[in-house]
């Protein structure tokens, strides 16, 4: 059993937009964390390079390829850009798309943005089709929130 976890760095954020997720993603992503020992998921989305961290309020995703920041001796990556659900129980129907806050911590990743919507739902089949990766599961996360420059 692996009981790792990894830290993220939060910085200011730079952009904030409203977006809609299909429900299917959504209500996956919260199936997903159903399994969570640790209240987080860790989804790979190979084709990006890029690691996506579910946990109860948002996605957050970091360049797994990036850069290792170390601050304050904690080491970690830097968080991209994070979708953000809305509060529990707002939602009118399980089949309707969601409402969230798309919020970026670094200028120039619209493109990266409107390339994860399929490239997670597809990397979210690729972790339910290798029947849940235990390592997904068992890692938890840590979000340290920092003033870096972006």
């Amino acid at each position: 059993m692996f009981n790792s976890s990894e830290t993220f760095f939060r910085a200011s954020e730079v952009q904030r937009e409203t977006r809609t997720l299909p429900a299917d993603i959504f209500n996956r992503c919260r199936r997903l964390l159903g399994h969570a020992e640790r209240g987080s998921v860790f989804v790979p989305i190979r084709s990006m390079q890029y690691l996506a961290v579910i946990d109860a309020e948002e996605v957050i995703f970091v360049d797994s390829q990036g850069r290792y920041q170390v601050v304050e001796g904690e080491g970690g990556r830097p968080i991209l850009l994070s979708w953000r659900f809305p509060p529990p129980g707002e939602r009118e129907s399980i089949t309707e798309p969601v409402a969230l806050e798309v919020i970026y911590y670094y200028r120039g990743l619209e493109d990266v943005q409107r390339r994860l919507v399929g490239e997670f739902a597809k990397a979210l089949s690729d972790l339910e089709d290798k029947d849940k990766d235990p390592a997904a599961f068992e890692k938890g996360a840590k979000i340290i929130s920092l003033q870096i420059k972006s």
